[in-house]
C-alpha cells in the first residue's frame, strides 16, 4: 500500500483570501514505512509574504521570488502523489490550498476521500490530549529538536514517524508483511495469507553454552536434588 505523507506551507490561512502555497514537502511509504523517496517545492506565491507568515516559515519574498509559479511544478506534483493516500496533520487545511492551486493552474483536483487525517486520528485516540504535532513527537518520543521554523518536507518526515505510531507501532504489518519470491520483479510483493506458519528449523541452533558453563550448571542442579525442574520430563 502506497501513501504520501505530506505539509504545505502557506502566506496566510485562506485562499480566497489570496493567500497561497509556498512550499510542499512529502515522504513516500510503501507499506507504512519509508522508502526514502521524497518530493520537496519551494513555490513563489507571487504576493508579498505576511510579516507573521514569515516569522513562523523563515520564508521571504527575496527567497520565493527567483521559485516557480505553482503552475509551473502542478504537474510534477500531482505525478509524484499518484493515486496514493495522503497523510496529513489537519487535512483541511492542506487540502484547500491544494485544490484551490490546482483549479487555479487548471489541473485537476485531489478528491477528499483520499485525505488520511492525523489530526483527526489523534483526537480520536487520545480525547481531550493536546493533538498538534510537536504535542504527538513528545507523546511518543520522536525527535522534533530541528523543528525550529515550519518546513514542509522536515515536518512530512516528522508526521511520517508520527504516524507510523498512530497506526500502531513503528512495524503496523509485521505479521501480514508482503514476502518477495523468486519469481517475482523488482518491486512486486507477495501477500502473506493468515494461514501462514513458521516451519521448524531444518537443523537445530548448537548450544552457545560452554563446556565450563554446561558443568557448573549439572554441578547446581545436583545440589538441588531430585526436586530440580531440570531433572522432570513431560510425557506426550
Amino acid at each position: 500500500m502506497r501513501e504520501i505523507v505530506l505539509d504545505t506551507e502557506t502566506t496566510g490561512f485562506e485562499p480566497s483570501e489570496g493567500h497561497r502555497i509556498v512550499e510542499i514537502g512529502a515522504v513516500e511509504l510503501f507499506n507504512h514505512l519509508p522508502t526514502g523517496r521524497t518530493y520537496h517545492q519551494y513555490i513563489n506565491p507571487q504576493r508579498s509574504m505576511p510579516k507573521e507568515a514569515f516569522e513562523v516559515h523563515g520564508l521571504g519574498d527575496d527567497f520565493l521570488r527567483d521559485k516557480p509559479v505553482f503552475k509551473a511544478i502542478g504537474q510534477a506534483f500531482l505525478d509524484f502523489i499518484g493515486d496514493a493516500k495522503l497523510v496529513i496533520h489537519n487535512a483541511a487545511f492542506d487540502m484547500k490550498f491544494l485544490n484551490a492551486e490546482l483549479e487555479w493552474a487548471g489541473l485537476p483536483g485531489l478528491p477528499w476521500a483520499r485525505a488520511v487525517d492525523t489530526l483527526a486520528i489523534a483526537r480520536s485516540k487520545f480525547p481531550g490530549a493536546p493533538a498538534s504535532l510537536d504535542a504527538l513527537c513528545r507523546r511518543f518520543g520522536v525527535d522534533n529538536s530541528a523543528r525550529e521554523k515550519h518546513g514542509a518536507l522536515l515536518d512530512s518526515e516528522i508526521l511520517a514517524e508520527v504516524y507510523l505510531e498512530l497506526v500502531g507501532g513503528r512495524q503496523p504489518d509485521l505479521v501480514l508483511a508482503p514476502v518477495p519470491t523468486k519469481e517475482q520483479q523488482p518491486g512486486q510483493v507477495r501477500s502473506v495469507g493468515s494461514d501462514w506458519r513458521p516451519k521448524p528449523r531444518p537443523v537445530p541452533l548448537p548450544s552457545r553454552l560452554s563446556a565450563d558453563e554446561a558443568e557448573a550448571h549439572e554441578a547446581f542442579i545436583a545440589k538441588i536434588g531430585d526436586a530440580a525442574i531440570w531433572r522432570k520430563r513431560t510425557t506426550a
